[in-house]
């Protein structure tokens, strides 16, 4: 593998990391994947709980944290991918979204999933980034 390419895994300590066996993100040379990043605090909790807006807040601040552990930001995000619960909640959800990207527009969907790990959880986000060329 050359310097270029060289993996790195960041890790969050999430409970479902090594029981599910994945990364929070992954950085190979530019790009920085993060897994699906749902509603939970440093000591694990729920965030949110009942509130899409609230909820999608927390995920973002969650791309962001791992973002910046892998040496990038929200500014460098090309990708989104939102799960929700309940895609009638979508206004909420897309306002958290645009707060974080409305600068940045990346690409993005959002679909309807029957449920997440938790039943509580109403919304999960993932993201993909590019660091720009030095």
């Amino acid at each position: 593998m050359t310097e270029e390419s060289q993996r790195t895994n960041i890790r969050s300590g999430a409970r479902w990391e090594p029981i599910v066996g994945y990364s929070r993100a992954v950085r190979m040379g530019q790009f920085v994947a993060v897994s699906g990043s749902a509603s939970i605090d440093a000591e694990g909790a729920l965030v949110g709980e009942g509130d899409a807006y609230v909820q999608a807040k927390q995920c973002i601040d969650v791309i962001d944290d791992a973002l910046r552990k892998a040496g990038a930001d929200l500014g460098d995000v090309i990708r989104t991918r939102t799960f929700v619960t309940d895609i009638e909640q979508w206004p909420e959800i897309a306002r958290a979204h645009q707060e974080a990207f409305g600068d940045v527009m990346p690409a993005t969907s959002m679909v309807e999933v029957s449920r997440l790990i938790d039943p509580r959880m109403l919304v999960e986000i993932e993201a993909d980034a590019i660091l720009a060329d030095d």
